[in-house]
C-alpha cells in the first residue's frame, strides 16, 4: 500500500486535506438551487462510501509496503472495528448538524465557526491520545486559531439579514463543532500510526479504517439524516420518492462533494502516521479559512458588509494563517 516516509510529504497531504475539506462544501451551495441539504446528504454520504472501496482496493492494495486491504481486513480485532464504526457515527451525527448550519447560515460562518471548534478540542482530545510533536506550539497555533473563530463571529454577528435563521445556523455549528472533535480520535485508536509497515496485528491500516468509518457514516445515516428529513430545521418534511425520482445530474453534484471530502480524509489518515494524528488533524481542519475564502470572495456572503466586518474578516484570516504555520512547526 502507499505509506508516506517523511515529514515534508505528510504536511503537502495535510495541506491538501485542508483544501477537500474546506472545499465540499461548495457542492452543498451549488445543489442548493433544487435540491435540499438532507437530500444532497445521502449523496454526499454514498460518495464518501464508494471513494473510500475505491481507495482500499487500489492505493491501499498495491505496492509491498504494509498490509493490503483484503489480508488487513480479516485480521481486524473487534475493538478495531467498532472504534473505526464509532467514529463514523459520531461524525455524521456532527456532519449533518454542519450541513443545516451551511444551508441556514453559509459556509464562510458554518465552518469558521463549527470546524473552527473542532479544531480546538479535536487537537486537545488528539495529541493527549497520540502525544507527537512540540506540545507548547502546537497549542499556541490553536489559541491562534481560536482567535480567528472568535473574530469570525463577531464579524458574522454584524451581518444581520437572515435575523433568526443566521442565528440558528450559528448555534447548530457550535454543536457539530464539538461532536466533530471526537470522531478522529476513534478512527486513530482503530490504527497502529507508529508501523504502517508492520501495523499490529488486529490494528487496521489507514485504507481499511477509512472503509470501515464510510460504513459507520453510511449505516448511521439511515438513522439520522431520515429524522432531518422528517423534521428538518428550516422548511417542509421531504422524503425518499423525491430523492428517487431526481435525475443523474442533480445526484452527481452531491457524490463528488462526498468524493472530495473523501479525499482529503484519507489523505489525512495517511500522513497521520509520520506527523501524529494531533498535528494531522489540526493542518486539516485548518479548512475554515479556505471554506472561509470560498463563501466571501466566490459565493459573495458578505456582500454588503460594513468595513468594520471587513476588517474583522481580514483579522481572522491572518490569524487563521499564522496559527497553520505555527501548528507546521511544532511537528519538525
Amino acid at each position: 500500500m502507499f505509506i508516506v516516509n517523511s515529514y515534508v510529504l505528510a504536511v503537502v497531504l495535510c495541506f491538501v486535506t485542508m483544501i477537500c475539506w474546506g472545499s465540499w462544501g461548495n457542492t452543498q451551495k451549488l445543489a442548493a438551487k433544487n435540491w435540499r441539504y438532507e437530500l444532497f446528504y445521502w449523496d454526499y454520504v454514498i460518495g464518501i462510501l464508494f471513494f473510500s472501496v475505491l481507495m482500499a482496493y487500489t492505493f491501499g492494495s498495491f505496492g509491498e509496503g504494509g498490509r493490503s486491504f483484503c489480508m488487513d481486513i480479516k485480521q481486524l480485532s473487534g475493538v478495531t472495528f467498532l472504534s473505526a464504526i464509532v467514529g463514523g457515527v459520531i461524525f455524521n451525527a456532527s456532519n449533518i448538524l454542519l450541513s443545516a448550519s451551511i444551508s441556514l447560515a453559509g459556509m464562510s460562518v458554518a465552518f469558521p465557526i463549527g470546524v473552527g471548534l473542532a479544531l480546538v478540542m479535536g487537537v486537545t482530545i488528539n495529541y493527549f491520545g497520540q502525544p507527537k510533536g512540540d506540545a507548547n506550539l502546537l497549542f499556541i497555533g490553536v489559541v491562534l486559531i481560536m482567535i480567528a473563530i472568535i473574530v469570525n463571529g463577531i464579524a458574522s454577528g454584524r451581518q444581520q439579514k437572515n435575523g433568526g435563521t443566521a442565528r440558528k445556523g450559528i448555534i447548530l455549528a457550535v454543536i457539530a463543532g464539538v461532536l466533530m472533535s471526537f470522531f478522529y480520535r476513534f478512527v486513530a485508536m482503530s490504527m497502529d500510526l507508529n508501523n504502517f509497515e508492520n501495523p499490529e496485528v488486529g490494528k487496521a491500516t489507514p485504507y481499511t479504517a477509512f472503509v470501515i468509518f464510510a460504513i459507520g457514516i453510511f449505516l448511521s445515516n439511515f438513522v439520522f439524516n431520515t429524522l432531518a428529513m422528517k423534521h428538518p430545521f428550516v422548511g417542509l418534511p421531504v422524503n425518499y420518492r423525491s430523492y428517487l425520482t431526481a435525475p443523474l445530474k442533480v445526484h452527481s453534484v452531491g457524490f463528488l462533494g462526498g468524493v472530495v471530502w473523501g479525499l482529503g480524509t484519507i489523505l489525512s489518515y495517511i500522513a497521520a502516521g509520520k506527523a501524529g494524528a494531533a498535528i494531522s488533524y489540526a493542518l486539516g481542519q485548518g479548512a475554515p479559512m479556505i471554506a472561509a475564502l470560498w463563501g466571501v470572495f466566490v459565493w459573495k456572503e458578505f456582500k454588503g458588509a460594513d468595513s468594520i466586518s471587513k476588517i474583522l474578516l481580514a483579522v481572522m484570516f491572518a490569524f487563521f494563517v499564522v496559527g497553520l504555520g505555527v501548528i507546521v512547526i511544532a511537528g519538525n
